[in-house]
Formats: C-alpha cells, sequence, structure tokens
C-alpha cells in the first residue's frame, strides 16, 4: 500500500524531463559521487587494518546479540583491527562500543536514511564519514576490511553478507573471513542455500559453502580471524 510520500516520489521519478535538463542532472550527480569516493579512500586508507561488522539497526541494547557484538568487537580490537561499521544504532552501535572500549580504532560509514539511522556515539571523531550513495559506502565496506563479522539483520545486513560472499566467489576480491555470527538465526538460511541452491538447482558450486564460517561466541570469530591471517599475509585489499 503506497503513501502519498511514495506517490510522490513515484510521480517526480516518472515526471517528463528534457535532456538538458537529464544530462545537467547527472553531471552534477558524477562530481558528488567523484566527492564521495575521493574523501573516503583519503580517509580509510590511513586507518590500517579494520574488520567490518554488520547487523541489525534495530537491536536493542538489552538483546543478546548486542551485548555478544560489544564482546566481539572489543577482541578484535584489542589485536589490533580498526572497526569499521555503518554507523548507526543497533548492531553497529554495539560493534563501536566495543572498539572503543579497547581503545582501538572505530570507524561510522552512515549513510542519511528516512529511519532508523543516526550516528551512534562510539565512533571516532575523526573516523566519521557521510554518505549520500549506497554503492559508494559499500566500497568502503569492502576495500578497507580484512574480515566480516555478520551479527543477525534484515534487508541491508543480507545484502552486505551477499556483496561479500559474490566478490569472494568470483575473485573480485582476494578471500578473507566471513563470519555468521549466531547458529540459530543463520542456520535456516545456511540449510536452504545447501539444499536448494546447492544440492536441487545447482547454482553454486560446493566449494562455495566454504566461503563462510557459522559460530556463537566472540572468542570464535576472534579464532576464525586469528588463524586465517597466521595462514596468509594480512595486507591491503587495494
Amino acid at each position: 500500500m503506497l503513501n502519498d510520500k511514495d506517490k510522490t516520489r513515484i510521480q517526480k521519478a516518472f515526471r517528463n524531463k528534457k535532456w538538458p535538463e537529464i544530462q545537467s542532472s547527472n553531471s552534477w550527480s558524477t562530481f558528488k559521487i567523484m566527492a564521495e569516493f575521493v574523501e573516503g579512500f583519503e580517509k580509510m586508507a590511513k586507518i590500517g587494518p579494520c574488520v567490518s561488522i554488520f547487523g541489525s539497526a534495530r537491536t536493542s541494547p538489552e538483546h543478546a546479540h548486542y551485548k555478544l557484538a560489544v564482546q566481539t568487537s572489543k577482541l578484535i580490537a584489542e589485536a589490533g583491527y580498526g572497526i569499521i561499521t555503518g554507523g548507526g544504532p543497533g548492531i553497529m552501535e554495539a560493534a563501536n562500543k566495543g572498539a572503543q572500549l579497547a581503545k582501538g580504532k572505530s570507524v561510522g560509514l552512515n549513510i542519511v536514511l528516512p529511519f532508523e539511522q543516526i550516528s551512534n556515539p562510539y565512533i571516532d571523531q575523526d573516523k566519521i564519514l557521510n554518505f549520500d550513495y549506497f554503492f559508494v559506502r559499500k566500497v568502503m565496506f569492502m576495500k578497507y576490511a580484512q574480515g566480516f563479522v555478520v551479527f543477525p539483520g534484515g534487508f541491508g545486513t543480507l545484502d552486505e553478507l551477499f556483496e561479500a560472499l559474490t566478490l569472494v566467489q568470483t575473485n573480485k576480491q582476494a578471500k578473507f573471513p566471513i563470519i555468521l555470527v549466531g547458529s540459530e538465526f543463520w542456520m535456516p538460511m545456511v540449510n536452504w542455500i545447501k539444499h536448494t541452491v546447492l544440492e536441487t538447482e545447482n547454482y553454486i558450486s560446493p566449494e562455495d559453502m566454504f566461503l563462510f564460517s557459522v559460530v556463537d561466541s566472540a572468542e570464535e570469530v576472534a579464532e576464525v580471524i586469528f588463524d586465517f591471517y597466521t595462514k596468509y599475509t594480512l595486507q591491503p585489499n587495494f
């Protein structure tokens, strides 16, 4: 059911435009996109090795997932990794909080949304980046992360997860740890991927099931990351 705001946006999108108007709008958008990339590259390149942590913006501080995210990011930050989040509330806030408790680098890649998204108070002030474009923000998450930790979440969390899996699967990004936290939440999806996507439809390869790990504790997350980088040299993705 569309509300009045949605109807107005659709009507505006389909409003007839003259070619000069379209060209002018596209040109200015290009400069704005370039500016976001330049600012992101300049800031992120100075931070060093990081781990990106994702999860729902709607997770309350009383929830077990929130507390686990604090513990997990604290362990990772204590090992010298910076923590990158989407900069908002919920799991993002928890991860930034854990980084600050460990006196580690706490990065927030914020984006303005009509609901939910406000910067949390646990981001280092010199490491807050604000984006208008989701795709620019995604590049920063992927390009500067040495690992992905994914807590339970909604469409945005799933989007980031499958983006990471696709980039690694297609060799567009070097293999790195992708860790799903919370087996009770994730295993129904993992079983669907295994039985339907792989075994029934053959849409992925058997080895693709090894692109990620499913764990339940902060210690297991840290172990996966640390074990990976005892075997492989820690190096930038860029």
